[in-house]
């Protein structure tokens, strides 16, 4: 609540020297609206689950491996020495803890996978919306987000500051029907 503030500040701020030398325009566009229509994305999205699965094929092996392990453990600890029993305890705590950090390291992976994906698909709705703002004249661009992440700052605004279809337009895209939700 606090970083709302202090955008909203800073914004005010902005407003208040901007509006001295040039008069305000602002527009809005919904970035992920636009990603999700572009032609790229449906590839982004099946390499982005192709490199999932790969993650999870490696983790569900390790998984199976623990558990067999875990299984001849079970089947044989009667019959072994303390010290076998001990050291193939502490094999099995080491390979659960393996299977941990693989489980972290590979939710890492993925968030960095997509993020490499990602970016230039963003790099590319930027530069359209740059484009977009330096020839309509626009002073902001606000992002108008997804409200059911809490990103949404726009509050109100007027359907013809919406700026989208321009950019699917800078972008070759054909912009989509408006019944489609977007904000």
């Amino acid at each position: 609540m606090k970083t709302k503030w202090i955008f909203i500040l800073i914004l005010l701020a902005a407003f208040s020297v901007k509006a001295q030398d040039e008069t305000i325009k602002i527009g809005y566009t919904n970035a992920e609206f636009i990603l999700s229509n572009m032609p790229e994305a449906k590839q982004i999205e099946a390499d982005l689950k192709a490199y999932e699965q790969q993650l999870a094929a490696q983790l569900e092996s390790k998984t199976k491996d623990f558990q067999t392990k875990v299984e001849e453990f079970q089947r044989n600890a009667e019959n072994m020495i303390p010290e076998v029993r001990a050291d193939k305890q502490q094999e099995l705590q080491n390979l659960q803890q393996s299977i941990e950090k693989f489980r972290m390291d590979a939710q890492a992976a993925l968030q960095k996978k997509q993020g490499e994906l990602l970016q230039p698909a963003y790099d590319k709705i930027q530069k359209a919306i740059d484009k977009v703002a330096e020839e309509n004249g626009y002073t902001f661009i606000l992002n108008s987000g997804h409200p059911e992440m809490g990103l949404n700052i726009i509050l109100f605004a007027k359907e013809e500051h919406n700026i989208s279809n321009l950019v699917f337009k800078e972008l070759g895209i054909e912009p989509p029907a408006p019944a489609t939700g977007e904000n």
